[in-house]
């Protein structure tokens, strides 16, 4: 390294035109690297979703679900597959391991999927497999004005879907809340009856109609000509004069009207809405992309009468927002930066020549990004909020070294060099430490590699940036702009040097009263339940409000809209859209929900307190007795923030399975923080079967004749007003009791008779939602925990389950958001010791010893100390991004008893070496303390700040990182030494006894 600065002072001029180069490329990368909010990584995940209109979740089960996990079960590459059955839909969830190309996983899936034969009126299967660069970059939400027919509605929602789709850099859109025009045609009973008809009688009404075909060539009048014949309906009032029987037409018979149908409800603020939701074409710039919609959405605002298009949300926004803030960051963090450093050593050049690594090192690392293929997201640019903290270490220590000599030494070429070779190695190890502590995450290997390896190199870029910007750039200015200064020789400290020999003489008072701190700490963080991530500062939530299966559309319908106007008329609230019932779009994205859940996203005005607002809205429950009432946070990349626990029963006994739910329900009820318990049997709905008896009737066709009774019947398609138009016959009865439905009449072979005289009518109580895991049932409990307690109630569910006796063949599994937070505090941990071993071989190539790390990695334990106590101070629940900043002052930390021990070994070539311990702790105090505080002041903002969602950089994460960082600090200069000594104890005594010595012969002379 010592090689890189005498280059520098050889090369000047190539220096100067390399710094210029640099900036350069910098601002030139910036404005070329592609902005996205993620970076691009498959979910190794593929779901196959599927609608069934009015089909019970037992037969979606057997008739939809069993054959579709049969032919999708042994998939190449499969992990493990879950499947839900539920009222009307369908879906299975295919894991796959993190190295399968997920592209023919997919493929494979639907090619098996296309094999499988569904019962009719099930929707054809949908398979997706979702990437990050599927995020939608934009949400429009297209409003009506009164008086718009559905003809003028629907080709305003063509001419925008086809706008929005020539947006440069536009890809998928999906559209929600549309309706379809359809013909309905409701059979009277009565007036059949009179003429003798029989309902059936209407299904064959369009048959033969809509005839378009070619009968062939002929001469006619000495010319060759075409035959054609052609029969198309083109109007309502022809489909009523359509002849049913000789002497009857449609409309004698039935009610024919033109009507609309609508697969789900979507609305917003209260009015009807369609949704568009937009993702961005591949390796579009998401950015430039969501700019290019908002562009096309005001133009539409202006050229489109009688509508009203609105930018809900957009993930370039935040993009943008996120680089804004990294800015700020960058521009706080050299402010900062120059008040240390002007407040320590008083010298306006030495702070410019700090300085310069800022806009250099960051200028050097978008080049690098650049050339790496990797582009400015969420991840990236938390890496380089993170890192901007450090990119003046290496400086300080440099210029602090210089500026210490020039107090003794007259100004010279050679005093530089010298002042930058002696802390050369330190900053080297120490930049290197903290570039290791992240390199475990580059390791990491699928899509969990797609999302860390970025950050990793951002950091890594950052650092290594600014270590050769130290040893190079940061020697040569001082040349320049301190040459002829004269600087004012800077006086130890001699009480702190009185301290630190006081404290090696009782060093074990020392070591004892950081054991205990470090202990006390350590029982107080385990004591701390761990939350669920702060969601106070989010901006939008997601609200459910969830009814029992049995419960009729209309009552749904009418307490949706009841909170809906509760929701849109809140001082709090920008906007709020509501959403009720699966559709076709949402299906293709993986969507489906219960029929009785209606949904609600939300957008909150600026500067309100998400937390009480979710409180507020939490209280409607008493308004709703007979519904869930759920509110979460949401973020883009996390999606909702909940705190569920589920525990899943699996086994092949069904009566047993239930009889260990109901056992673990009771045992969880009580224990505290848990809000609420409940099983998915618990959720039943009745379900009427037909039990045919076969000598008296074909189960075929009474199952036909009463489908076409019960259930909307597609006739054909008509053409109104040049479009085409389904035609469906309503249901000719509603039975709205048990003994309606045993009136309903069919025809068999001995005439009309009630279907009650050849089927016996069976009532029972099956379950709302079925849950697969392998092909096999299982049971799920769910428990809605307390967001601020969620590690202490998933302990103590885990506990209770240990605690049951299970029956043989039934085993337990704990899961849910408990349980995720586990895994990823267990990864942390991880990649912790993972990056403490790298971060030990480091130290040990760098001292060549193995007892000098040691004294080092003692400063570890008490940054713990310093990042509980911050934690605990600013009433901060740990949640993963503390987890992370934990992770980040290993190699923090660290450097600062680096550059202490480099010192150490440095004098111990002339001292003893308790002397040369007290010296490199009076010496080194001040660049400690200055790196520290900067690191600690570039973290300030975004302590009293706010992150951006979806960024790992967060309140939590700079709480941990400036109390452990501040606590480290100081403990370092303290116990650091003591351990040093400790670790060459033998030597030390020796020395010290041989001093003694020395002195008694002199005083003796």
């Amino acid at each position: 390294m010592n090689k890189l600065t005498e280059w520098s002072f050889r090369n000047k001029a190539a220096v100067i035109l390399i710094v210029i180069m640099s900036l350069t490329v910098g601002v030139i990368s910036y404005l070329k690297l592609p902005m996205e909010f993620l970076p691009e990584a498959d979910n190794p995940q593929v779901m196959v979703t599927v609608i069934g209109p009015g089909i019970d979740a037992k037969s979606m089960e057997q008739q939809v679900t069993n054959p579709l996990e049969e032919a999708v079960m042994f998939t190449k590459g499969k992990t493990d597959m879950f499947s839900t059955s539920g009222n009307g839909y369908a879906q299975v969830n295919v894991n796959f391991d993190s190295n399968t190309n997920m592209k023919e996983a997919k493929a494979e899936i639907e090619r098996s999927v296309d094999q499988v034969q569904l019962p009719q009126g099930v929707m054809k299967p949908f398979v997706v497999q979702f990437n990050t660069s599927m995020i939608p970059i934009s949400w429009i939400v297209l409003t009506f004005d009164e008086g718009l027919s559905e003809q003028e509605k629907e080709a305003k929602i063509k001419l925008v879907n086809t706008e929005l789709q020539k947006s440069e850099g536009a890809g998928q859109i999906s559209v929600n809340g549309k309706t379809t025009p359809t013909v309905h045609i409701t059979p009277d009973t009565s007036k059949l009856a009179q003429k003798g008809l029989p309902v059936q009688s209407l299904l064959g009404v369009l048959q033969g109609r809509g005839v378009s075909a070619s009968i062939g060539e002929r001469n006619v009048d000495g010319a060759a000509g075409n035959i054609n014949v052609y029969d198309e309906i083109t109007s309502i009032d022809t489909l009523r004069n359509l002849t049913v029987a000789p002497g009857v037409k449609l409309s004698d018979v039935a009610i024919v009207e033109e009507s609309k149908d609508q697969e789900s409800i979507s609305r917003m603020n209260g009015k009807d809405a369609i949704l568009f939701t937009i993702s961005k074409s591949a390796n579009a710039n998401a950015v430039s992309t969501g700019k290019n919609i908002e562009k096309t959405v005001e133009r539409l605002n202006k050229d489109v009468k009688g509508v009203e298009a609105v930018v809900l949300l957009s993930t370039a926004e935040t993009v943008v927002h996120s680089v804004d803030s990294m800015l700020r960051e960058v521009l706080l963090g050299a402010l900062f930066a120059t008040i240390v450093i002007l407040l320590f050593m008083r010298n306006f050049r030495a702070t410019i020549v700090t300085i310069v690594s800022i806009p250099l090192s960051l200028g050097i690392t978008l080049y690098l990004l650049d050339l790496s293929g990797v582009t400015l997201n969420i991840i990236t640019l938390g890496g380089v909020a993170v890192a901007v903290g450090r990119l003046v270490d290496d400086s300080i220590v440099v210029i602090e070294n210089i500026y210490r000599k020039l107090q003794k030494e007259p100004f010279s070429v050679a005093v530089i060099t010298g002042a930058t070779k002696e802390v050369a190695t330190a900053i080297t190890s120490s930049t290197l430490v903290t570039v290791a502590v992240f390199l475990p995450m580059g390791l990491l290997r699928g899509s969990l590699q797609a999302f860390l390896l970025p950050f990793a190199l951002t950091v890594a870029y950052s650092l290594l940036s600014s270590l050769l910007v130290a040893l190079t750039v940061v020697p040569l200015l001082s040349s320049i702009l301190l040459r002829g200064t004269k600087e004012k020789p800077h006086k130890s400290s001699e009480k702190f040097s009185s301290f630190i020999r006081w404290n090696l003489q009782h060093k074990w008072i020392t070591l004892v009263i950081a054991l205990l701190l470090f202990v006390g700490s350590i029982g107080a963080y385990v004591m701390m339940p761990k939350g669920a991530l702060d969601s106070s500062s989010a901006e939008n939530l997601n609200v459910s409000l969830q009814y029992p299966s049995d419960t009729p559309a209309e009552k749904v319908e009418q307490g949706g809209t009841q909170l809906e106007t509760y929701l849109k008329d809140n001082k709090n609230v920008e906007w709020v859209i509501m959403q009720l019932g699966n559709s076709s779009d949402n299906a293709q994205y993986g969507g489906v929900s219960s029929p009785t859940l209606v949904t609600y996203m939300i957008d909150l005005k600026k500067g309100v307190d998400a937390e009480l607002f979710m409180n507020e809205v939490k209280q409607q429950k008493t308004n709703f007795t007979d519904a869930e009432l759920s509110v979460n946070a949401t973020d883009l990349m996390m999606g909702g923030g909940g705190s569920q626990v589920f525990v899943d029963i699996t086994g092949d006994d069904p009566e047993k399975l239930t009889q260990t739910a109901d056992q673990l329900m009771a045992s969880i009820k009580p224990i505290e923080g848990v809000l609420k318990v409940q099983s998915n049997q618990e959720e039943k709905k009745p379900v009427y079967t037909f039990q045919v008896d076969p000598a008296k009737a074909n189960g075929q066709d009474v199952s036909m004749q009463l489908q076409s009774i019960l259930n909307p019947v597609p006739l054909g398609n008509i053409q109104v007003n040049g479009r085409d138009t389904a035609v469906v016959m309503q249901p000719v009865v509603n039975p709205a009791t048990e003994a309606d439905l045993n009136k309903l009449t069919i025809a068999t072979e001995s005439g009309a008779v009630p279907v009650s005289s050849v089927a016996k009518l069976v009532r029972t109580e099956e379950p709302s939602l079925y849950y697969h895991k392998e092909g096999k049932v299982y049971v799920r409990i769910t428990a809605e925990a307390d967001s601020e307690k969620l590690s202490v109630v998933g302990k103590d569910i885990q506990k209770a389950a240990d605690k049951l006796t299970l029956p043989d063949g039934v085993e337990l599994s704990v899961g849910g958001a408990s349980a995720d937070q586990a895994s990823d505090f267990a990864d942390i941990g991880m990649t912790a010791l993972i990056s403490i071993g790298i971060v030990y071989l480091i130290m040990v190539l760098t001292f060549k010893t193995l007892r000098a790390p040691l004294a080092i990695m003692f400063s570890l334990p008490l940054a713990a100390i310093g990042a509980i106590v911050g934690l605990m101070v600013s009433g901060v629940t740990p949640d993963f991004t503390a987890m992370f900043g934990a992770l980040m002052l290993i190699g923090i930390v660290v450097t600062n008893a680096i550059v202490l021990i480099d010192r150490v070994k440095q004098n111990e070539e002339t001292m003893p070496i308790r002397d040369a311990l007290v010296e490199a702790a009076t010496t080194r105090m001040r660049p400690i303390i200055m790196t520290a505080v900067a690191t600690i002041c570039a973290m300030l903002p975004l302590v009293f700040g706010s992150s951006e969602s979806g960024s790992i950089v967060s309140q939590s994460l700079a709480i941990v990182v400036i109390g452990g960082l501040a606590a480290a600090t100081l403990l370092t200069l303290i116990v650091v030494p003591c351990m040093y000594e400790l670790m060459f104890f033998r030597a030390s005594r020796k020395q010290r006894r041989a001093k003694a010595q020395a002195a008694k012969t002199v005083s003796a002379v």
